[in-house]
């Protein structure tokens, strides 16, 4: 379990869950109820309601919509995080617009995660329960490029934790040619999910990678998930990577939680049947 939600166990965990939708609110909750004992489920079908619950006392999770029926979920988030009395907790907004804003970067630096809800019912509880109540995929191959050793000894170390199998490459070209290897074996495309620094010294890029990896290999985003490492600020070039095929982006300096749940989404998410959008 990550440490930012270590003591709901023992603890009694207030979580705000809000939604104009009944179904994502029930859903949400009914996750939260199954994975966390003693849960008190705070459920708010928009803005008004949730600022309200919000002076009520501190909460330790908190998921929202962007588009609420009486205002904006990243307000919300502010609200949350100016809140008198309520300490930095995770802050997640589950929206049919997080592909859209996580390419234009509008979303604040007051979110801490985010789900999109084309992917269906099943996987946002997935990741809700990732979230509260991680289970290592076993097995699971990780392709990881990293030129810096340093970098990719804590790395892999954090994903050998979670009990996955790491493949760890120094250069796009080393990645490729692993890649390459298993294209026409039963064992393609040889990894279930490539994690890679978008900056690296070869010739090639972690840009380039991607770039080879979806149009040269032909790996759709669930057939092969790319997550991008990136220290690189400048929101256009973040886009860029979105807008080219990454279903993430892990930004620097790793944080290890985050990382976890990225990378165990993706992989979980990738052996889902295709679902019904949440908005549908």
């Amino acid at each position: 379990m990550n440490s930012e939600l270590r003591h709901l166990i023992s603890d009694a965990p207030r979580v705000m869950v809000v939604d104009g939708s009944k179904l994502v609110r029930k859903l949400v909750g009914d996750v939260l109820l199954k994975e966390l004992p003693n849960v008190e489920v705070v459920a708010c079908a928009g803005l008004a309601e949730a600022q309200a619950a919000l002076a009520s006392g501190p909460f330790h999770l908190v998921t929202t919509s962007l588009a609420l029926p009486d205002g904006d979920g990243l307000a919300l988030a502010k609200a949350v995080r100016t809140a008198s009395g309520q300490a930095y907790v995770p802050v997640i907004v589950v929206s049919g617009e997080v592909q859209s804003r996580l390419e234009d970067r509008s979303l604040s630096e007051d979110v801490t995660d985010y789900f999109d809800k084309a992917l269906g019912h099943g996987a946002l509880a997935t990741f809700i329960r990732g979230y509260v109540q991680p289970e290592p995929v076993q097995g699971a191959r990780v392709l990881y490029v990293e030129d810096s050793r340093v970098v990719a000894l804590a790395t892999k170390r954090m994903l050998e934790r979670q009990g996955l199998t790491v493949v760890h490459t120094i250069s796009a070209e080393d990645a490729l040619k692993h890649l390459d290897a298993h294209r026409d074996s039963d064992d393609a495309p040889g990894a279930d999910l490539v994690l890679t620094d978008v900056y690296l010294k070869g010739e090639l890029s972690g840009r380039d990678l991607l770039g080879r990896i979806r149009n040269d290999f032909g790996y759709g985003k669930r057939q092969l998930p790319v997550l991008v490492m990136t220290g690189d600020e400048n929101k256009e070039n973040q886009s860029n990577l979105l807008r080219e095929g990454a279903n993430d982006l892990v930004l620097k300096p790793i944080e290890e939680r985050l990382l976890v749940t990225k990378t165990l989404f993706q992989l979980r998410v990738a052996k889902l049947p295709e679902q019904r959008s949440l908005d549908a």
